[in-house]
Parts: C-alpha cells; structure tokens; sequence
C-alpha cells in the first residue's frame, strides 16, 4: 500500500479548524483518507475500535494523528497518555497540532511521546504551507511498517 492510502486522523472539536485543515489538506494535495472526531474520548473510542467505530473497514487505524490539545470530555494529552501506553499504537505518529505555545504543554507532549508539536497557524496559507510539509516529510518520505 502506498503511503497515500495510510489514514489520518484529526481529533479537532472546532469546526472552523476541521474546516481549515480540510482546505490546508487539500489544496496541499494530501491525498490521504481523513477521518474526523471532535473529543478525546472519541478518539480514544476510535483507536480501541470500540462502540460506533467497531468496524475498521470504515474506520481504519490512522498511521498518522493529529490531535489537539484542548478537547472536550478528556485533553489531547490524556489521548496521548493513553495511546503510548498500548504497545500496538507505537507505530502511529502523533502530530499535536494545538493552540497552546506553553513550555509545559510543550514539554509534556513530548514526554509522552509526541512526534511532534505544531502550533496552529494564523492563516490558511500557512496551514496550507504546513501541511504540503507534512506530506512531504511524514507521508512521502517516512517509511511505514
């Protein structure tokens, strides 16, 4: 499978930033299936493939993640905790993608293994110019298992 096949999955609970993203992906030519969920529990819900995400035809496990850190019902980084802690999620490259420029969130992404921190850009050109790096850096030239 090429890597274009690979699922994304952005964990966002603003509309306005899914709708970006949505843009950013593309007019960058990210031609990856994105699969959206709006909270952390769901997200934790659709990497255990529990209750409405059961069927992992429609909801593949993603190869790549990007999650933010503000989220209602549990934080991006309760997800992450949560994700690292699982030896089958290893492999998955999570992107924190968030707001938040605060040394401590910073810092305790990575501890909790985070790939990588990327604040939110103030424009969709720059979200756009972010995510053509993305692809070009995590989905084309990132080996996958």
């Amino acid at each position: 499978m090429s890597n274009s096949g690979k699922t994304i999955l952005l964990v966002e609970d603003n509309e306005n930033d899914v709708i970006f993203m949505q843009r950013a992906l593309a007019t960058a030519e990210v031609a990856n299936p994105v699969q959206i969920v709006a909270d952390g529990q769901s997200a934790i819900n659709y990497l255990a493939g529990v209750g409405e995400f059961s069927d992992r035809i429609a909801f593949p496990l993603p190869a790549l993640l990007f999650l933010d850190l503000k989220l209602p019902v549990k934080s991006g980084l309760d997800v992450l905790a949560w994700l690292r802690r699982r030896p089958e999620f290893k492999k998955v490259i999570v992107l924190v993608l968030t707001t938040s420029r605060e040394p401590t969130d910073i810092e305790r992404a990575f501890e909790l293994g985070a790939n990588a921190y990327l604040a939110k850009p103030s424009s969709v050109s720059e979200l756009t110019e972010m995510m053509r790096a993305t692809k070009s850096f995590w989905l084309r030239f990132n080996q996958f298992c």
